[in-house]
């Protein structure tokens, strides 16, 4: 179901038909690169964090190179990240682990967008599966997830 949610989602902005299917797994920044044929920093990584205290939780996409820095996360957020287990992504994202993505998610789940996304005029996050992507500039990543723009990583 997680596709359909997402070619649902993408199709409020016509960009529906943009996701693609690739023969192979696409569930790591160097699976995914190697797929498409990008090098791994044009991967949106797309992280699902729970705030610490088993709170709120909060998606974070960054560039497939990037990594997460714990002090600007802390200073940001106000807490350090937790990772969601993957035996809680699909119930928390609708997304299976490997293919988790910024697009139709729980309305309750907010997206953040890290800067580094903003290198590049094309990046490829996943879109909902294991197997597929979506080709977008970071402006349309910012339209297609409302989602806000920070720093937190290195």
């Amino acid at each position: 179901m997680s596709v359909e949610t997402v070619k649902t989602h993408l199709a409020k902005y016509m960009a529906g038909q943009r996701i693609r299917f690739m023969p192979e797994l696409t569930a790591t920044v160097e699976l995914a690169a190697a797929a498409i044929g990008v090098e791994p920093a044009r991967i949106a990584k797309t992280l699902a964090i729970r705030l610490k205290g088993g709170g709120d939780a909060v998606i974070l996409v960054m560039k497939g190179t990037a990594r997460l820095d714990n002090a600007k996360f802390k200073a940001r957020f106000g807490t350090k990240p937790i990772f969601i287990r993957k035996e809680e992504c699909q119930a928390l994202t609708g997304h299976p682990p490997g293919g988790v993505c910024p697009f139709g998610l729980p309305p309750d789940l907010p997206v953040y967008l890290d800067q580094s996304l903003r290198e590049f005029d094309r990046l490829f996050p996943a879109a909902g599966s294991v197997d597929n992507f979506v080709d977008a500039s970071p402006e349309e990543l910012e339209r297609w997830t409302g989602g806000e723009w920070v720093d937190v990583c290195v």
